[in-house]
């Protein structure tokens, strides 16, 4: 596996997410409620995927192309 795909697959945690992106804590959580932002909870730990955070950055951008 290469070191893209591995990277692919590293889950962060929400404060991990809070500082990539900038957002709040309460902007996160209510990404991941809304949908936008994918997740997943193993026991009582949420985690987002690298995958799922460059999701969510590539619909910002297509939110932003069809604002202009």
């Amino acid at each position: 596996m290469t070191a893209a795909a591995l990277e692919s697959l590293r889950l962060y945690t929400v404060p991990e997410v809070m500082r990539m992106t900038g957002f709040s804590r309460s902007v996160v959580y209510e990404l991941i409620r809304s949908g936008r932002l994918r997740s997943v909870k193993q026991g009582r730990c949420r985690r987002v995927s690298a995958t799922a955070i460059a999701e969510y950055i590539a619909l910002l951008e297509t939110e932003a192309e069809g604002a202009a």
